[in-house]
């Protein structure tokens, strides 16, 4: 199977089907496995600003129909915590970087790879804040989560130090089993590879549906 398949279904198809899906007359379809309503958006990098107006459009049309939406910022979260750290931590970690790249970008960006793995990875990174911040919605939307829908967006402000993947399993079953769209920018190798900003290597790692 080649990625031309992929490539031939458009970011609007893709938004239509996951819109087909989550106003199925029964109840939401975006996840074939029950308790997992977990879903991917995939998109490519370059379609990024495309894809956040698709997104308000659905989200527009998804409120008119008694729907309550929350879009989750991971870009927003990762600053949040960046800006609660200590300044003479950041300018440590600046100033070492600063050292490093001009004998080795590649050492220069590892530095700061492990430095950023404190802030984004693991159950204690963005995961804990993305559940923290889905608790405080659902508690306003008790009784509606078949008509309650959370975007998880601006993953690729994350990147290189990010891998959605393991997000999706530190917050599996946290998330008040209400369906969560992960709107991943990459792209799709095969029916469940996926390549996170298309530069980092192809992760099989996925049990969502993928819309692409």
């Amino acid at each position: 199977m080649t990625g031309l398949l992929f490539e031939s279904s458009s970011l609007e198809s893709a938004i239509q089907a996951l819109r087909n899906d989550l106003l199925d007359k029964d109840s939401p379809k975006i996840s074939t496995m029950r308790n997992y309503r977990f879903a991917i958006l995939q998109y490519t990098p370059r379609d990024e600003f495309k894809l956040r107006a698709r997104i308000r459009w659905l989200t527009d049309d998804l409120k008119s129909q008694g729907w309550n939406v929350l879009a989750i910022s991971l870009q927003h979260l990762f600053l949040t915590r960046i800006k609660k750290e200590e300044q003479r931590v950041l300018d440590s970690m600046i100033g070492t970087e600063h050292r490093l790249y001009p004998k080795s970008p590649e050492r220069a960006l590892n530095h700061l790879k492990d430095k950023m793995a404190l802030y984004v990875e693991g159950s204690e990174g963005v995961a804990k804040d993305v559940i923290a911040v889905i608790d405080e919605f659902a508690n306003n939307y008790l009784g509606n989560n078949d008509r309650t829908l959370i975007f998880l967006g601006r993953a690729g402000a994350l990147y290189p130090f990010f891998r959605s993947s393991a997000l999706l399993k530190h917050i599996d079953g946290k998330t008040r089993n209400l369906p969560v769209v992960l709107l991943y920018p990459g792209d799709r190798k095969d029916l469940n590879a996926l390549s996170f900003m298309g530069e980092l290597p192809a992760d099989r790692d996925y049990r969502p549906r993928i819309y692409s």
